[in-house]
């Protein structure tokens, strides 16, 4: 089974509410519907994250308004769900993925087809660093930092997906797309977001952390972070 990531734009007249009840009114049941396809997450940007606006990081504009994770088998159905996909957006970018799930948001708050997960989405996409290899990257993000993601911060979900290729010619060529998942106090609150009690020694020294660990594999000069609404779809 392969897993599939659809960044996806909407059409230059929709507000983010409105792409999301399309995808969520209209896509959704036709790609549920699709024997080919056994899993579905939809995430969103709309009205319910406005309050995370601190949150987003723009170095490639437009950024997408949803990101769209298909579980696919077999990989060459994709003539099923991408023209599906193309009727509701005014462009999409697609990779193939090596997902990695340190913490699972279901166990955490599980919710059922169709429902809104708790809190906030936090979707990144990134590049690694021109003078790191590969393995080496994947080294250092998924062995050494991702322990110290997971204690300096309040994620109760984190999936990590290491791009394997792109499946759009016109896709911007990222190494990684990051899912995270939060409280929604952590959308406007650092001190939410990085899980202090209120502590501003605590917040500075968890900040500086995971800045100082991030900066170890990922280039800042290629970076676009946006909150979103998670929907579990199948």
């Amino acid at each position: 089974m392969e897993k599939r990531l659809y960044a996806l734009w909407q059409r230059p007249t929709q507000t983010g509410d409105d792409f999301r009840d399309a995808l969520l009114k209209e896509l959704s049941p036709q790609l549920a519907a699709l024997e080919s396809l056994h899993g579905i997450r939809l995430a969103v940007a709309d009205s319910e994250v406005a309050s995370a606006a601190m949150r987003r990081m723009a170095t490639h504009q437009p950024l997408p308004g949803a990101l769209l994770s298909l579980w696919v088998n077999p990989a060459g159905a994709a003539a099923d769900w991408e023209p599906l996909i193309d009727g509701c957006v005014e462009r999409r970018s697609g990779y193939l993925v090596e997902e990695s799930e340190p913490l699972a948001s279901r166990q955490r708050h599980p919710a059922l087809p169709g429902e809104r997960v708790f809190g906030m989405c936090q979707v990144v996409f990134l590049r690694k660093p021109p003078k790191l290899a590969r393995d080496e990257w994947l080294s250092i993000w998924q062995g050494s930092h991702t322990p110290i993601a997971i204690e300096t911060q309040a994620t109760f979900g984190y999936r990590q997906n290491a791009v394997v290729r792109e499946l759009d010619e016109h896709a911007l060529p990222f190494d990684a797309i990051v899912e995270e998942n939060f409280p929604p106090e952590a959308m406007a609150s650092d001190h939410a977001f990085y899980a202090t009690g209120g502590d501003d020694g605590l917040l500075q020294q968890r900040m500086t952390t995971m800045l100082e660990s991030c900066a170890r594999f990922i280039d800042f000069e290629h970076i676009d972070v946006i909150p979103m609404s998670e929907y579990c779809i199948k």
